[in-house]
């Protein structure tokens, strides 16, 4: 049994200083600088005080004047020589609109299945309004989630043939919440070059890492992704905590071009990357029961780790929604801002989407329908020897650029008086709309976003590709 005595204080500082002696000479040498810079920081001051001789009251007056303060917003008048005036529309908006009391064929909505007017909605949205009122009026997790917000979760997973779904009451808050759920600082995002504004807003509020790859090119993509994987062999601590992304869309807001899926999909399981698909544009179009690019392509939506698309076009209401696995789409029921933070969608609106699908079930030929209309007007568009297209050719909604292009300030000139000219002649038409200035590509060409619609006739469409001639002629002059 050992016994520990307690040495006396003198004994302990005696030792002290039999430790000092016996220390290296750099040692000591380091400690007594240490202790000099702690005594410098705790007795002296790191700025010298200089005998200032302060500002009268005139000077002090003068020096205000003086100061111009920065702009909160650009000059007025600057924004209003870029801006397009707004047009008013009155009465109810379908193939037809009244534009500034001028009727005119509408090929600027993207009402693609005809639904905008659709008596069925509409009875359904009327009773909702009886039954719920006109709004939510709280968040979905206080107090703000109504009957029909499950049931239109439970259509929509349904319809899309996914485990769960998720509504949102805004359309474009529904990728840019969705992106910064998942990854957050540190991770990688790869992204085509040429993602909607939406999804550059996720990206943002995401704080991660961002690749962009040169758009619809897979090779460039592929060429990145070695790149990644050849750094996390490197520092295989660090990509065990790493999440990477691929973010695209099925059909691109901003070209009307669609991605190559499959492609997509193998380099997912390749290089161990998670896959999000944008499909606002490509839902209720493409594939035969209208379900996407995943149905195009004939690719198991759960092949996607997440599918996202919007209410606000094909089926003619407000919000959006995504689906994917059930421990996926729970997870933005915390962490999705848009989803927590927002009032839920109006129950009418839900009413009207949950309607909305119930037409695309009774009438599937209404798929092969407008994407025949969709062909028809890009073929017509063709023949314009002034305009050049963009797009899908099966899709309804593409772009047209000046063929002859000079510069970003004409190319916008011919735009606008193209759609001036075909204003006059009764075709509705509108220049794509880009925020330049916050865009991820500022100088992205000028064009003009051409919809069509289920409902409108093949003569219909044939009269407005001729008036789209007659102007782009005029405005080549």
């Amino acid at each position: 049994m050992s016994v520990e005595y307690n040495k006396p204080k003198e004994w302990v500082f005696a030792e002290a200083i039999h430790s000092m002696y016996q220390a290296p000479l750099y040692h000591l040498i380091l400690e007594g600088l240490l202790l000099v810079w702690i005594f410098r920081l705790l007795f002296f001051k790191s700025y010298k005080i200089q005998n200032k001789i302060p500002l009268s009251k005139k000077e002090k007056d003068d020096l205000v004047k003086e100061w111009t303060p920065e702009p909160l917003v650009p000059d007025l008048q600057k924004t209003l020589s870029l801006s397009t005036p707004y047009k008013e529309i009155t009465g109810r908006p379908g193939k037809m609109i009244t534009v500034d009391g001028k009727e005119c064929l509408n090929l600027a909505s993207m009402n693609f299945l005809g639904l905008l007017g659709n008596e069925r909605i509409a009875e359904k949205s009327s009773a909702s309004i009886r039954k719920y009122g006109v709004g939510a009026c709280g968040p979905r997790a206080f107090y703000g989630t109504v009957d029909v917000h499950v049931e239109l979760e439970e259509r929509l997973a349904e319809y899309m043939e996914s485990e769960r779904a998720i509504s949102y009451a805004y359309g474009f808050a529904t990728i840019a919440s969705a992106i910064p759920a998942y990854s957050k600082r540190g991770d990688i995002i790869f992204v085509d070059e040429a993602v909607c504004f939406a999804i550059q807003k996720g990206l943002h509020a995401s704080r991660s890492n961002i690749v962009y790859f040169r758009h619809n090119d897979l090779d460039d993509l592929e060429e990145k992704l070695k790149i990644q994987a050849n750094l996390d062999k490197k520092d295989p601590k660090k990509a065990s905590v790493t999440r990477k992304f691929m973010v695209v869309e099925g059909i691109y807001m901003n070209t009307g071009e669609i991605c190559d899926l499959p492609r997509l999909v193998d380099l997912k399981y390749k290089y161990k990357v998670r896959l999000f698909v944008e499909e606002s544009l490509s839902f209720g179009v493409l594939g035969q029961h209208g379900r996407g690019v995943t149905e195009h392509y004939n690719i198991p939506i759960d092949k996607v780790d997440l599918v996202v698309g919007s209410m606000e076009y094909a089926l003619a209401s407000i919000g959006g929604f995504c689906c994917g696995r059930g421990y996926v789409i729970d997870h933005q029921r915390l962490s999705g801002h848009g989803y927590v933070f927002s009032a839920s969608l109006p129950p009418l609106l839900a009413r009207a989407a949950v309607e909305g699908l119930d037409i695309l079930q009774d009438e599937p030929e209404i798929f092969n329908k407008i994407r025949a209309k969709g062909k028809l007007m890009q073929e017509l568009m063709k023949e314009v020897p002034e305009l050049k297209i963009s797009g899908f050719y099966e899709s309804p909604s593409f772009h047209i650029r000046r063929k002859s292009t000079t510069n970003q300030s004409e190319d916008e000139k011919f735009l606008k008086v193209l759609v001036d000219q075909c204003y006059q002649n009764g075709v509705c038409l509108s220049i794509a709309s880009r925020l330049s200035h916050e865009e991820h590509i500022a100088d992205w060409p000028a064009s003009i976003r051409v919809s069509v619609s289920v409902e409108m006739s093949d003569d219909e469409i044939k009269m407005a590709a001729h008036v789209i001639q007659q102007a782009a002629r005029y405005a080549e002059q």
